[in-house]
């Protein structure tokens, strides 16, 4: 019975512990980030064994409230859907860890207030994930805007007015999705994805179908910030709090990513998304790449760190945007794997910017001056976190972008092959300029280089633990790219086989 609800645990943990923590948490501000911690931990450990189940013996569901699909809402997991439910819940876990030293530092007295909507949100993204009703779906976006946008606005300077525009966004987007799902109700009577997907081949060749389908995309598109509806993101994602960024920046972007490929190919077909709009997709593929470029040669004209890897992420949705599009399973492969890899080096990096935050009050690039010296375990994390990011083996970014170099190669997508090289070297340029700024730079702007005499002064363990923990991982999935495309991605992309 116990491991029958594994996924109900896994998104009620937090959920239930959000009220806790409202309750307990003004009174006795220091249980507030353990018992988040717990929470997370549950979910985390339920997500794992839920995954293994699934890929031993195939597809799970999960019915709300006794009612039967495709009346009632369905949870459903399978690989893809458990892969990203792990993830989730780890991400937000090692978060969490850090999240408590910065909350303390940036919000003191009203840290039950912060992991109250902290939990909220993980809830929500943990539910997106496994979701089998378009509608539920819908629900969970807003449940994970509203809270993520009390969350950014908890910043300080111009974080309200950034929370404000991710506002106006996000319910743009929002209205989108909702309507393209309003126009297959009206089709088909049925809001469940897997009954819709049964009934629309029927309904492909009219123009319904094909409206509800670019209002979804669009929505989604809105959600991710794909170049040129990335708007909101940088200041979003700069401004927010440390402990908030750190959590929505790995999360928010890969969960959108995510949800078009659930839109794509279970609510609507392969067939239909690239076969009866080849135009469009090799369209979306360019835009892709043009994404890529622009957002790359926008992150070279920053100066703070935080705004610098906002323009990276927008260009890493164009990689996994464009990796789908190209409709084939290297190019598919790669874009999940590097939903997996960018989660990943996304979090190392903002942890990288929370630590040098504590300690130096902001992360403009001249605050990184003599950090190898001062912080090295922090920057020893960053260079890792960097060169998987530039796509240097055997770190986990080189082998998502290997395969979607492959698959841009396949699909004779030659401007998004360049794209993806392009991104590269102006990532290294990016990263080594800071490498040169920590590594030959003393705090007092002269350069001393190795001969420096700068005393170690680290951020706290519970920010540097999680910090060296991710970057670890990432030289770990680097090296099991291949068991985690074989066991896990293979089989979540059946329809390409």
């Amino acid at each position: 019975m116990i491991s029958g609800n594994f996924l109900a645990y896994a998104i009620a943990a937090p959920l239930v512990m959000a009220f806790v923590v409202n309750l307990v948490g003004r009174a006795r501000p220091f249980l507030v980030a353990p018992l988040a911690l717990l929470s997370l931990a549950v979910s985390s450990l339920c997500s794992l064994l839920l995954l293994a189940r699934v890929l031993r013996d195939g597809t799970e569901s999960y019915t709300m409230g006794g009612w039967q699909p495709p009346w009632g809402i369905e949870l459903v997991v399978d690989p893809l859907s458990g892969l990203m439910l792990l993830l989730v819940a780890a991400i937000a876990l090692i978060a969490t860890w850090s999240a408590g030293a910065s909350v303390r530092q940036e919000m003191e007295g009203r840290e039950h207030v912060f992991f109250t909507l902290y939990l909220i949100l993980v809830s929500g993204l943990l539910a997106l994930t496994v979701t089998g009703d378009a509608f539920n779906l819908y629900v969970m976006l807003e449940i994970t805007a509203i809270t993520t946008y009390g969350l950014i606005a908890m910043g300080r300077e111009r974080a309200a007015l950034a929370s404000f525009n991710y506002i106006i966004m996000g319910t743009i987007g929002a209205c989108f999705y909702l309507l393209g799902v309003g126009y297959l109700y009206i089709l088909t009577g049925s809001l469940n994805m897997a009954d819709i997907g049964r009934i629309l081949p029927e309904l492909y060749g009219g123009a319904a179908v094909a409206t509800a389908f670019a209002f979804m995309l669009v929505g989604m598109w809105v959600k991710m910030a794909f170049f040129p509806l990335h708007g909101w993101l940088p200041n979003a994602y700069t401004y927010a709090p440390s402990g908030t960024s750190v959590l929505i920046a790995p999360l928010m972007t890969k969960v959108s990513v995510y949800l078009m490929i659930r839109i794509m190919f279970t609510i609507f077909s392969p067939e239909y998304t690239f076969f009866q709009h080849a135009g469009v997709q090799h369209l979306i593929v360019w835009a892709s790449a043009l994404a890529i470029i622009i957002a790359s040669s926008l992150a070279l004209a920053q100066t703070e760190f935080k705004k610098m890897l906002t323009y990276i992420i927008v260009a890493e949705v164009g990689y996994m945007v464009g990796g789908v599009w190209l409709a084939n399973e290297p190019g598919m492969t790669g874009a999940v794997l590097h939903i997996v890899n960018d989660a990943l080096m996304t979090l190392c990096l903002f942890l990288v910017a929370s630590a040098v935050v504590f300690r130096q009050g902001s992360c403009r690039f001249e605050d990184f001056r003599g950090l190898y010296r001062t912080m090295p375990l922090t920057m020893a994390a960053f260079t890792v976190g960097a060169f998987s990011m530039i796509g240097v083996p055997p770190t986990a970014g080189f082998f998502s972008k290997w395969y979607l170099i492959l698959g841009g190669i396949e699909a004779g997508q030659w401007a998004y092959v360049a794209a993806l090289v392009f991104s590269s070297l102006v990532n290294a340029v990016l990263f080594f300029r800071i490498i040169e700024i920590a590594f030959f730079n003393s705090e007092d702007g002269h350069g001393h280089g190795h001969h420096g005499t700068l005393a170690r002064h680290e951020a706290p363990g519970a920010l540097v633990q999680p910090l060296v923990l991710t970057a670890v991982a990432l030289i770990v999935v680097g090296l099991a790219s291949g068991a985690l495309v074989d066991a896990v991605i293979l089989p979540a992309l059946q329809w390409l086989q």
